[in-house]
């Protein structure tokens, strides 16, 4: 009992002199380990042929799993804010870690609905905590810099894939002599893949325990050194008032940002879903690509770069030049971007993966930055619940996104044999969508003083 009572909020406020750069690395923590979502592909094929299912059988995997995220993201954000990032810390590992353990025992049982039941339903609410619960924390402790402190954390989720997908290539190697981590085609054993996630179960429970242990939440009436709280009020679409999560959702600046955010998702994944095929398919002629299948799946990792240092870099630069103006970056920069890799991405493979990096930078940046953009609209009050209804714009991108591209290259012909030109419709399409959500960003103003909450009620809540 007096285990599960340091869970509680009480029992997290930081002591005087507890250094604020300490929370970043709590919140990281967390963060890498629920990254490994993006790290599925490296283990699709052995599931496949495991479970002698279809692609989309198990790729459905994944998105339930985002699906998953955005509701409970929506669903448990004032749960979060309520009971503060250490519980909702903890329960996300629980999750996230149970989650392991249950696909585990599908892949040993051949049970496909397991695999769903585990990673997808049980990990995806590991995944939606945890992704939101050191977001408000991060918030209150640099409300001087919210950008910079959600970059760092955020970065870590788009940086998860780095480290899972050669770790999980050499768990496998080690499970299964017969695997070779460095042929594509190689497929691991039912029982290395069931090992697999009961390691990756067990260690993920184990650092995320280490975010759980150090995070803090500041004093009341905290704030930071020579940090002036009047310097907020100079900032257009910066508000020193407070709007709860139920009073966010009633606001037009809360879907014009959801707009916003779907369409920047949407966007990016239309790239992350079909990297590694898809530069492939760039530069082939008469049949044959020049690219390699090695140097593919090493263009999916420069992808992962990109979207890990744009998520700290662009998001820093927000601090400096506004929210609105760097989204204004990611979506009319993203509209240029996604038109040259139309009409001139196949000349040369060196000018592919640059356009195509800046968009995965534009496309993690977008997610990093929105933490801050809410905080700016919408105060501090309740900004991680506001924050969990919003990422239902990524559950909806999720789908949006496979959906459009698949169904263009679908219209084209057989994976394998398609060309740039097939993926012109596509890639056109994606400028429009991001014409939506740059109009969308301009039309966001901020939020009437009737959605603010009395500064009474705060005062009470604080307490």
């Amino acid at each position: 009992m007096a285990l599960l009572s340091a869970l509680d909020r009480e029992h997290t406020v930081a002591p005087a002199g507890y250094s604020r750069w300490l929370i970043p690395p709590a919140a990281l923590s967390v963060h890498l380990c629920i990254g490994q979502a993006y790290a599925t592909s490296v283990y699709k094929n052995s599931l496949v042929q495991h479970f002698d299912a279809s692609q989309t059988a198990i790729g459905v995997v994944f998105s339930i799993a985002i699906v998953m995220l955005g509701l409970s993201a929506a669903v448990g954000g004032t749960w979060v804010e309520a009971n503060g990032p250490r519980k909702a810390m903890f329960v996300s590992a629980c999750f996230w870690a149970s989650g392991f353990l249950v696909a585990a025992l599908g892949i040993a049982t051949s049970q496909l609905w397991l695999l769903y039941l585990g990673y997808g339903v049980l990990g995806g609410i590991g995944l939606g905590i945890g992704y939101i619960s050191p977001v408000s924390t991060l918030i209150k402790w640099f409300p001087d810099r919210p950008g910079l402190a959600t970059g760092l954390a955020i970065m870590g989720f788009g940086g998860g894939a780095l480290v899972a997908g050669p770790l999980s290539r050499q768990l496998m190697s080690f499970y299964d002599s017969g695997y070779d981590p460095n042929v594509a085609t190689s497929v691991a054993s039912g029982s290395a893949l069931t090992f697999l996630f009961v390691t990756l179960g067990v260690s993920y429970f184990v650092i995320m325990m280490f975010g759980v242990v150090n995070i803090r939440v500041p004093r009341e009436g905290w704030q930071p050194d020579g940090w002036d709280p009047a310097s907020v009020k100079a900032k257009p679409l910066v508000t020193t008032a407070n709007v709860s999560a139920s009073s966010a959702i009633r606001t037009r600046a809360f879907w014009l940002l959801w707009i916003v955010l779907f369409c920047n998702v949407t966007a990016g994944i239309g790239i992350l879903e079909q990297a590694s095929p898809m530069i492939q398919d760039f530069f082939r002629e008469n049949g044959t690509s020049s690219v390699a299948v090695a140097a593919a799946a090493g263009f999916v990792g420069v992808l992962s770069l990109f979207n890990m240092g744009g998520r700290f870099a662009w998001s820093s630069t927000s601090d400096l030049i506004g929210r609105k103006p760097i989204y204004m970056l990611y979506l009319g920069g993203g509209m240029i971007l996604y038109a040259l890799l139309a009409l001139v991405g196949q000349t040369a493979t060196a000018l592919f993966v640059l356009l195509a990096g800046l968009i995965l930078s534009f496309y993690g940046g977008g997610f990093a930055t929105v933490p801050a953009y809410l905080r700016d609209l919408f105060g501090t009050y309740q900004v991680g619940a506001i924050h969990g209804r919003l990422l239902t714009a990524w559950s909806a991108a999720g789908v949006a996104g496979p959906l459009i591209i698949n169904g263009f290259l679908d219209a084209q012909g057989k994976p394998g044999t398609l060309t740039a030109d097939a993926y012109r419709p596509a890639l056109f399409t994606m400028v429009g969508v991001l014409a939506v959500g740059f109009v969308a960003n301009l039309m966001i103003r901020a939020v009437p003083e009737r959605y603010h909450e009395p500064a009474e009620k705060e005062e009470e809540v604080a307490a």
